[in-house]
């Protein structure tokens, strides 16, 4: 059976955020492919491939061939199964995504290491023929590296029509090793985290969300859902309607929630992989529609290897784009989410072998009196290579107590702010304990605001959070 189609490829600069497009004649007699330029740097670029059915019937497989010039070559793909002979690299299906209804599509991605874009491409063995035309939309790009990117539907979005942090920055993407906005511009976002919701259930009401985006001038707020610790798994739908109502208050104050599927014990995610399929699918078909919702998949892994980590990330992550195919996912990484520094081991092992998915970061967390130098180098290298996202950190130990270590944190703060890394600190709540942000019986008191109320650690978070947010939009 003949399919109707022609291919498209976007092309833009290497400095330049992708808004042109080259145009291929196609025989009449193939399926359609789309390859966009998402995002570009110095020494490459992240492309997504569409593959599209235009014709009345499904089409059972899919397969396409990219012939990549001299000097470029791809260094990684997801939702797809790449292979490479020489400069040709070919994609066919990961499994889940082999059939195409009529009129539907699937998409899967690649990170190019270099400049150039593809020379030819193959789609189902049809052959992309042609020329490219220069067009003004192309010279543009390529002397204004600062243009914003253009949305999903192609155009650039409309300024920002409110001043609250999704007001501005709208619907976040990864780009490179950034999160960036709607605008394609890197932001850093910056929150506080809850503590286990069965414990401290008065600290997270209308009033405490109100006053940590009005008060505080927070963006983000991490709401940690343990797993077991009398947590989900004792009243999986009594927690998932906690989290959905606390995701709608963040959206009501303008700030971003990250859904966090707390697992510490037992450190190995696998252990909770149906449940985490089960809750996964529940919050993400009920937010879909929101722009403020991020996902963080899993806690502070521990006593498992990066691959069993990553084979659990690639199990839930299409969980989850099934519904809710746009927003940004976090993956926990090795040794309690220190890049495997922890267990001695690097981050070394993730760039060597990321999870195979798109729009994702990994997660890095830090207790400033505990983890230093070391700690700090390792964030510092691995922020060359991968998205990080600081979904979790104390001013205090490791242990969550004892007395805070002022230089340290400011001192990791310093760092995060200069690598646009966005972070939520632990925690907002009136734990006895020395990370803790207010004290004790502040929340019985519904008593949020201003100094008063705050620790030691709820003060010097409070002073660094409360500065100006730098969102760019254009």
């Amino acid at each position: 059976m003949q399919r109707r189609a022609k291919a498209i490829l976007a092309t833009a600069l290497a400095v330049a955020a992708a808004s042109t497009a080259a145009f291929f004649a196609l025989p009449a007699s193939a399926e359609t492919a789309a390859f966009t330029v998402q995002n570009s740097w110095n020494n490459g670029y992240q492309a997504e491939i569409t593959v599209s059915n235009d014709s009345s019937s499904a089409i059972s497989t899919w397969k396409v061939e990219l012939v990549m010039p001299a000097g470029t070559t791809i260094g990684q793909s997801w939702n797809a199964t790449m292979s490479a002979s020489g400069s040709t690299y070919t994609f066919t299906p990961s499994g889940w995504n082999a059939t195409i209804a009529a009129g539907a599509s699937t998409s899967f991605g690649l990170i190019a290491n270099g400049a150039g874009r593809p020379t030819s491409c193959l789609v189902n063995g049809k052959a992309c023929s042609g020329t490219v035309p220069t067009s003004p939309s192309a010279s543009a790009s390529a002397s204004t590296s600062a243009s914003p990117s253009p949305s999903a539907s192609g155009s650039t979005p409309p300024p920002p029509t409110g001043t609250t942090p999704v007001a501005i920055n709208g619907q976040l993407k990864v780009c490179g090793t950034k999160l960036c906005n709607q605008y394609g511009k890197p932001v850093q976002l910056r929150g506080m985290s809850t503590h286990g919701l069965q414990w401290f259930p008065s600290c997270y009401t209308d009033a405490s969300v109100k006053a940590l985006a009005t008060d505080w001038n927070a963006d983000l707020f991490r709401i940690s859902m343990y797993v077991q610790e009398q947590g989900y798994e004792t009243n999986p739908s009594g927690f998932t309607s906690q989290v959905n109502s606390l995701v709608d208050k963040a959206e009501a104050n303008g700030m971003y929630a990250l859904i966090d599927f707390h697992t510490l014990t037992p450190g190995d995610p696998n252990y909770n992989l149906d449940r985490a399929k089960t809750f996964f699918n529940a919050v993400s078909a009920r937010n879909a529609a929101k722009k403020n919702v991020i996902y963080e998949i899993t806690n502070e892994p521990n006593g498992v290897s990066w691959a069993g980590i990553k084979s659990y990330a690639e199990q839930i992550i299409p969980v989850i784009r099934a519904n809710d195919p746009d927003a940004v996912v976090i993956v926990g990484t090795r040794g309690w989410s220190s890049l495997g520094v922890s267990e001695g081991a690097t981050s070394a092992e993730i760039v060597s072998n990321p999870v195979n998915a798109s729009n994702i970061m990994y997660t890095f967390h830090f207790y400033a009196a505990s983890h230093k130098d070391n700690y700090r180098a390792e964030v510092e290298r691995a922020a060359a290579s991968l998205p990080l996202f600081v979904t979790e950190f104390g001013t205090v130990t490791y242990t969550g107590d004892g007395a805070v270590d002022t230089a340290s944190t400011n001192t990791w703060l310093d760092l995060l702010d200069r690598l646009k890394i966005s972070y939520a600190n632990w925690t907002f709540s009136d734990a006895g304990e020395g990370s803790a942000a207010l004290k004790a019986g502040a929340c019985n008191a519904g008593t949020f605001t201003g100094t008063g109320p705050l620790t030691e650690s709820g003060t010097l978070m409070r002073s660094r959070i409360r500065t100006a947010d730098n969102f760019p939009t254009s």
